[in-house]
């Protein structure tokens, strides 16, 4: 009997007995193995909670009662449970539903979660909220996915305990995030499910009322430990222990690579042959390659990162140097800061983090390393539009939030090989901070791997001649830049400029441009508001040019999710859009 099929929302799920609730869940697992394997997506994490998800919809009242998800990564089994199961083919797809819980799409997700550690501190907020208004309902978080050890948890889990909240935290205890987790809290917890665990309970000590650890894959334990929960009063706090992957052989076996797979086989559960055809290199392969070359002849360089080694692919550095390269969890501001105590004893620190998880650690970019002028090289990846992963995601902000900071130089490559120069040049010594984004995915050289030159720092290169329009970019959005000139009806027309650096910009490149063209246009893959453009705009106001200027990049709006290509599209910034928009100027 399918009984999949008959749940629309949580109501049709409380109807089903005990027993039917296991079948249940195997028709859950073969849903989801169905739909990632169609359209890629988060599959480990979602599989690992579906026993979970059934008895939080099964005990508690949603939406009424409030279930918060963190990573939320995790919530592909509460979404097809409420109310979006028929349209589950679109989860990440463009103008779709998003891969993550969203405020916008569901009564049944009361808080947006992309970046983690964050629902102890929302359901508590909502909590405290309810109390205030006489309202009587549960709030439940459920984090998991190593986000226990971030500080925000902590915060949240510091404050909670001096109320009397009525919240239930539920710590999803599966060992890994996207990759192992790490640190001392890993440790205790694994101490705590073998029973070798000496010391008081910690949540214990923070006020929680502590229970399990208990099996998560066990349907008819969680739900009797939820009803008893439902009457304990206060904060509480329950360990579930988890298999990411669980009911798919190979995603238990190799959790790391079926985090998120991509397409695969999904009868058999293998992933797809690539094709042995070369091909240019993901941006973090060049990242990773070139960090082990440089270290292996400068024994000052150190590598970190909050939790992303093999996003990173800083994993390269920690299998062949590893005690000069660190993962310290998900822990941003940890990271910058740590990266800075090592800039002080002279070490060369190259941090690498998401565009979009640097903005969880502004303050400690600013305070620091930026005011101390610590020369720490930060690499961010996965800078401009990133596709499915949608508006938590792309690293749209950075150029923005960071030029306003002083002494930070601010580059952006056109390529891998550029990416591999600028590497070289900060590690032989720079005097202040340098910030180097790139994006995700793949570049455009399969022989990237050219000996090394220094880069001068501050200057831009003109690309292309032309007599009338002057188009300055920044980064890889050159090549879309590039192809649309040749593709519009008169090429000579436009001059290509790459300036390389938005922060210092090549003033006397400017000013040559300035002199020479009426009218000026700049591309970039983040924020027109305060962005490259507008330190366009800048120099042209400080020098009292009268120019046309056009500002072209990401609007000023959150972009949802979808292929780079439909979402570069949808803002012109393709290369047809570039095309049109270079032909309408004429």
């Amino acid at each position: 009997m399918n009984y999949l099929k008959k749940i629309n929302a949580p109501e049709d799920l409380r109807v089903l007995k005990e027993t039917e609730l296991i079948t249940l869940s195997k028709e859950l697992r073969v849903f989801i193995i169905n739909a990632v394997a169609a359209k890629a997506g988060h599959l480990g994490a979602s599989l690992g909670v579906v026993e979970l998800t059934i008895a939080l919809h099964y005990v508690f009242k949603t939406p009424e009662d409030i279930l918060v998800w963190d990573v939320g990564h995790q919530a592909y089994v509460h979404k097809i449970l409420t109310e979006r199961r028929l349209v589950f083919d679109s989860n990440r797809q463009f103008k779709g539903i998003s891969g993550f819980p969203k405020r916008s799409e569901s009564i049944y997700d009361p808080f947006g979660v992309g970046h983690s550690s964050t629902s102890i501190s929302a359901v508590l907020g909502m909590a405290i909220a309810a109390q205030l208004k006489k309202e009587n309902r549960k709030h439940i978080a459920v984090i998991g996915d190593a986000s226990i050890a971030s500080g925000m948890a902590f915060e949240g889990l510091n404050h909670a305990g001096v109320t009397n909240a009525n919240i239930l935290v539920i710590l999803n205890d599966n060992a890994i995030g996207i990759d192992p987790s790490v640190g001392a809290l890993k440790q205790y917890l694994t101490n705590v499910k073998q029973g070798t665990q000496k010391q008081d309970n910690i949540f214990e000590a923070l006020n929680f009322n502590y229970s399990g650890p208990i099996d998560g894959h066990d349907l008819p334990k969680l739900i009797s430990e939820l009803k008893r929960l439902q009457s304990v009063n206060g904060p509480k706090f329950l360990h579930v222990i988890t298999t990411k992957g669980k009911g798919l052989r190979q995603a238990e076996e190799n959790q790391v690579t079926y985090h998120a797979p991509g397409k695969f086989n999904a009868k058999t559960g293998d992933l797809y042959k690539k094709e042995s055809q070369p091909a240019p290199p993901k941006y973090q392969d060049v990242f990773g390659h070139t960090i082990v070359e440089l270290a292996k002849k400068n024994k000052k360089i150190i590598g970190i990162t909050p939790a992303m080694p093999t996003g990173s692919s800083l994993k390269y550095m920690m299998e062949a140097i590893p005690d000069r390269a660190f993962d310290v969890g998900i822990a941003e501001q940890h990271a910058v800061t740590f990266a800075a105590g090592m800039a002080t004893q002279n070490m060369v620190v190259f941090c690498n983090i998401y565009s979009t998880f640097l903005q969880r650690a502004y303050d400690q970019v600013i305070h620091d390393v930026a005011l101390q002028n610590l020369p720490v090289i930060f690499c961010l990846d996965r800078a401009g539009l990133v596709g499915e992963d949608g508006a938590t995601h792309h690293g749209v902000f950075d150029i923005s939030y960071l030029r306003c900071i002083p002494n930070l130089i601010i580059f952006a490559p056109r390529n891998e090989i550029e990416l591999r120069n600028i590497m070289y040049t900060a590690q032989l010594g720079i005097k202040a901070p340098i910030a180097i984004r790139y994006p995700r995915g793949r570049g455009t050289i399969i022989n990237w791997k050219q000996p090394f030159s220094k880069i001068e720092i501050g200057k831009g290169e003109q690309l292309k001649s032309g007599s009338k329009i002057a188009i300055l970019s920044i980064g890889t959005i050159a090549k879309n830049v590039s192809e649309a000139i040749k593709l519009t009806s008169n090429v000579a027309l436009y001059a290509h400029y790459d300036l390389k650096f938005i922060k210092p910009l090549d003033e006397s490149l400017l000013h040559e441009i300035f002199n020479l063209f009426s009218i000026i246009i700049t591309f970039e893959d983040g924020v027109i508001t305060g962005g490259f453009g507008t330190a366009i705009l800048e120099f042209s106001a400080k020098n009292n040019y009268k120019k046309e200027i056009y500002i072209e990049g990401i609007p000023d709006k959150f972009i949802d999710h979808g292929s780079i290509m439909e979402l570069q599209d949808s803002i012109r910034l393709s290369t047809n859009g570039i095309k049109n928009t270079l032909q309408n100027l004429v």
